[in-house]
């Protein structure tokens, strides 16, 4: 009776051992279910992307900057047209006119009497034409100048006297080889073009480092392998630099050339409306002058980063 109530001192430390292992045995099977279902779950479950608040102190200096700028000229501009006893139209005049003349931009009353838009094309016709002929004079004419030592010290002198005379200075030359107003407009837009491009490829090719022409000279390359795959690809940025400069030279002059030729074009819708005494319309076509140039300049720079190694682009 005793034994059945009492057990051994040896049972007695055997007894809680193996109920302890039996346990642990269960606890670790009921946790590692546990875990395995948790793992599926999560592994099913993707956890939730953290989301980060969005910049807007980034886009704040963008646009504030821009806006506080336009904001001021237009302040400027109100002020004067106030100091002059509106001699000078108001702002809210002037985008009142601006947008009667762009609700039909491409009418036409007569040869002289046409729509903003026509006036517009007309010119950047004619610097589309003018410009294209001075970069196919112009860029190989700087490539065999910055190639070759003797042309360079030979057009050198010539290039140093003619660049700094005015491109309208050159407008009555025109007039009297071409008699016509159109080619000689395009004949000033093709002289003010091509010394920027000439000069900037000249240059491009003469910066070109030594190495490179050394390999050529030992792979005995011929001169066109030279200029396609040695000149051309590190000569790219500089010229197209070069382009940049000419298409907004050339769209500044092509205003002042149609100013004194006459004809449809933006500069002289400009000259007309002197005449005229319409200051509202000359104040529209400064800023249509300055939005075409804006976009031309865009339009050159994003193609230029196209073609520019990382390097130049930093």
């Amino acid at each position: 009776m005793v034994s059945a109530v009492f057990h051994s001192p040896l049972e007695t430390r055997l007894a809680p051992t193996a109920l302890s292992a039996a346990d642990a045995t269960k606890n670790v099977a009921i946790y590692a279910d546990t875990t395995g279902a948790t793992g599926q779950k999560s592994i099913k479950t993707p956890a939730k992307a953290s989301t980060q608040p969005y910049d807007w102190s980034g886009l704040w200096l963008a646009v504030l900057p821009p806006v506080l700028g336009l904001a001021l000229m237009i302040g400027v501009w109100a002020l004067v047209s106030i100091s002059t006893a509106s001699s000078i139209p108001s702002p809210s005049e002037t985008f009142k006119q601006a947008v009667i003349i762009f609700s039909d931009p491409f009418y036409r009353k007569g040869p002289n009497d046409q729509g903003v838009g026509w006036n517009i094309l007309m010119s950047l016709q004619r610097v589309a034409v003018g410009f294209g002929l001075a970069a196919a004079v112009g860029i190989p004419a700087g490539f065999m100048i910055g190639r070759f030592e003797f042309l360079s010290r030979m057009f050198n002198p010539l290039i140093s006297l003619l660049r700094p005379v005015s491109p309208l200075a050159w407008l009555p030359i025109g007039l009297l080889v071409f008699k016509g107003a159109n080619p000689a407009a395009i004949w000033t837009i093709f002289i003010c073009s091509i010394w920027p491009m000439i000069i900037n490829t000249a240059v491009g090719v003469q910066r070109v480092p030594q190495d490179y022409m050394n390999v050529a000279r030992v792979l005995n390359l011929s001169e066109w392998k030279i200029v396609t795959k040695i000149l051309f690809p590190s000569v790219l940025p500089y010229m197209l630099t070069g382009v940049r400069l000419a298409v907004g030279t050339a769209w500044l002059v092509i205003v002042a050339a149609e100013m004194l030729t006459g004809g449809v074009g933006i500069g002289f819708w400009v000259w007309d409306e002197w005449n005229n005494l319409n200051v509202k319309n000359i104040i529209i076509a400064i800023f249509v002058i300055g939005i075409v140039g804006l976009m031309l300049e865009y339009a050159l720079i994003k193609i230029a980063t196209a073609f520019t190694f990382e390097e130049v682009k930093s």
